[in-house]
C-alpha cells in the first residue's frame, strides 16, 4: 500500500498561481507513474497530466502550457506548477500513482492504483 498526501489548494483569483504537492510519506515514487486528476461538481473526473519513472511527461490539452508536472529533489515528491489560473480549473485535485518501474512513457488513461484524498482549488473573483 502506497499512501499519498496532496497539498497546497485554496483560494485565489484568476490569473495566479499555485503549486501542489504529493507526497508519500517515508517512500519513495522514484517506481511510480504519477498522475493529477481533478473533479469539480456534477462532472466527472478529468486527468490532467502524467509523469514517468524516467520524468517523461504528458498534459491533457485544456491544462497545457499553463501547468506543469515535475519530481521534487526529494524522491517522495511530485509537483504540479499552475499558472494563468481560471474560474473554470476550480476542483478538488487529486494525485494518484501506479507501480511502473519499467516505462519511459505515461499516459493520463493509464491505470492508477493508489490515491490521495485531494486538495480543493478554488479561482473566483
Amino acid at each position: 500500500q502506497l499512501q499519498l498526501e496532496e497539498s497546497g489548494g485554496g483560494l485565489v483569483q484568476p490569473g495566479t498561481s499555485l503549486r501542489l504537492s504529493c507526497v508519500a510519506p517515508g517512500r519513495t515514487l522514484e517506481s511510480y507513474t504519477i498522475a493529477w486528476f481533478r473533479q469539480a461538481p456534477g462532472k466527472e473526473r478529468e486527468g490532467l497530466s502524467c509523469i514517468s519513472v524516467t520524468r517523461g511527461t504528458n498534459y491533457a490539452d485544456s491544462v497545457r502550457g499553463r501547468f506543469t508536472i515535475s519530481r521534487g529533489h526529494a524522491r517522495n515528491t511530485v509537483y504540479l506548477q499552475m499558472n494563468s489560473l481560471k474560474p473554470e480549473d476550480t476542483a478538488v485535485y487529486y494525485c494518484a500513482a501506479n507501480w511502473n518501474p519499467r516505462s519511459p512513457i505515461c499516459t493520463v488513461d493509464g491505470r492508477f492504483t493508489y490515491w490521495g484524498q485531494g486538495t480543493q482549488v478554488t479561482v473566483s473573483s
